[in-house]
């Protein structure tokens, strides 16, 4: 297996920070170039990332996940924050946000969101496994497709319950290894057909088909399954459940299946992405 440093991954992320371009960590999309930092820049990329996950907005963005009204006005983290879109959303609805994350560009560029929108957050350059926070300081902690990036993800659960408080919400997004996008576009496509699993492991499969795999993937990248998830989660909370995020199937589907995947009846691609989807989203409460 590969064994990449933290600063290998700290350097890669830096260098290709999540824009949801055409072409992984740059400001490219179909309706022109944007220049990163500007208001039109964050405006641009959360267009793009609410369109691709839009069944989990309802009034608000992603607040069919996320409670925001019961966490006004308190302590929320968010462990891994990007480029702040989510952390922002937050903010706007009253919480008092903190965001960390291992990567100096998201950092800056997440402080110069906030400024840009007048919202306030303690914003970090900081890393998962050791968090330099008080133990039960948070009311919410929350990750989104970050801790499979991280080598010791089992620290990184630790650290987010130890900061968490009893009774407390938790919400992590996890890349499933039991997806159709893993089975089709890693495994079959690239791990067999390509015969590139004769020369990778299984954990060099994921990350180099993983994030950026048109720049040769990114250091890390390690899908669970929905078993391996809650068995790290147990141990801080007995409600830990998982659901299935499936907002990547149509993509999928037109890949397997061209000129015919339009024409299957929506409630079976629905069925397919509850069960078959490419995100986990596991979400509870600490244990008191």
């Amino acid at each position: 297996m590969a064994d990449h440093s933290k600063k290998d991954i700290q350097e890669w992320w830096a260098q290709n920070p999540m824009t949801y371009g055409e072409t992984h960590g740059q400001a490219s999309y179909k309706d022109g170039t944007f220049e990163i930092g500007t208001r039109e820049f964050f405006d641009r990329i959360d267009k793009e990332f609410y369109s691709w996950n839009q069944p989990l907005h309802d009034k608000k963005p992603f607040d069919r996940l996320f409670p925001y009204d019961h966490y006004r006005e308190k302590k929320v983290l968010e462990i891994g924050c990007g480029l702040g879109t989510m952390l922002m959303n937050w903010a706007r609805n009253g919480a008092e946000c903190t965001g960390v994350d291992l990567n100096p560009t998201s950092i800056e560029q997440s402080k110069k969101r906030f400024e840009l929108h007048g919202l306030t957050a303690d914003i970090r350059l900081e890393d998962a496994n050791y968090l330099p926070f008080d133990d039960n300081q948070f009311d919410y902690v929350w990750s989104w497709g970050v801790l499979h990036h991280s080598p010791n993800l089992e620290l990184s659960i630790k650290e987010l319950f130890r900061v968490l408080k009893p009774g407390g919400g938790f919400g992590i997004m996890l890349y499933s290894r039991e997806s159709l996008y893993q089975w089709y576009m890693t495994d079959y496509t690239e791990g067999f057909l390509h015969r590139e699993a004769k020369f990778l492991s299984p954990l060099e499969l994921n990350s180099r088909y993983g994030d950026g795999h048109r720049e040769e993937g990114n250091p890390h990248t390690w899908p669970v399954t929905q078993k391996e998830g809650l068995n790290l989660l147990y141990p801080f909370s007995q409600d830990a459940s998982v659901k299935v995020l499936g907002t990547d199937l149509d993509c999928v589907l037109r890949l397997m299946l061209p000129g015919i995947s339009s024409y299957i009846p929506k409630p079976i691609i629905k069925s397919l992405a509850r069960r078959w989807g490419w995100s986990l989203w596991f979400n509870g409460t600490k244990d008191v």
